[in-house]
């Protein structure tokens, strides 16, 4: 994914318009106007279009960046048989820090949610690897733990006595890991 708010830096600092990025962009398939509209849904943090490896790799050489210094990479966890509250929790830990601190506290840390934040921690931390970053100059960007409402397959009541039931929530929630190089 792209990084809009290093994007937008670097252009500030270089002094670079979107206009000369969309020329950029305008030679990889996009014409003058969508790559200009692309541009500045990027700056502005709107992931619309969604930026391929080529954008990315086309608007690194027109800032004059590596490409992986305007990447971030996501891993998420759809579906976790947890609460969004209890997830949430330990999202709070591990938001801002080094991956191998983050890494660290998760290991000793005795909630449950703590295992499958670690999973989507090594998730991400593999896919940033896959694209040859630097592991070791990788933190936690973004942490988010989302409601995904009463988990699918659960049975919805439980006998009570006298033919009463009483309902059974159990909750489900999506937790989304992203990761930047410093």
């Amino acid at each position: 994914m792209l990084n809009g708010k290093k994007l937008k830096k670097l252009c500030k600092e270089r002094k670079i318009t979107a206009e000369q990025l969309a020329d950029h962009l305008a030679r990889g398939g996009f014409d003058k106007k969508q790559a200009l509209s692309a541009v500045k849904n990027w700056q502005h943090g709107l992931d619309k279009p969604a930026a391929k490896v080529e954008d990315v790799r086309r608007l690194a050489t027109a800032v004059g960046v590596e490409a992986n210094d305007l990447t971030r990479w996501h891993a998420s966890y759809r579906w976790a048989p947890i609460s969004a509250k209890k997830a949430m929790l330990i999202s709070q830990l591990i938001s801002g820090r080094d991956v191998q601190d983050a890494m660290d506290i998760l290991k000793f840390t005795h909630k449950r949610a703590a295992t499958m934040m670690d999973k989507v921690l090594r998730s991400a931390v593999a896919n940033a690897d896959e694209q040859e970053a630097d592991v070791e100059s990788l933190y936690v960007s973004e942490t988010k733990v989302d409601d995904a409402g009463v988990r699918v397959g659960t049975k919805r009541w439980i006998a009570k006595d006298r033919g009463r039931a009483h309902r059974i929530r159990q909750r489900a929630s999506h937790i989304h890991v992203t990761i930047e190089q410093l």
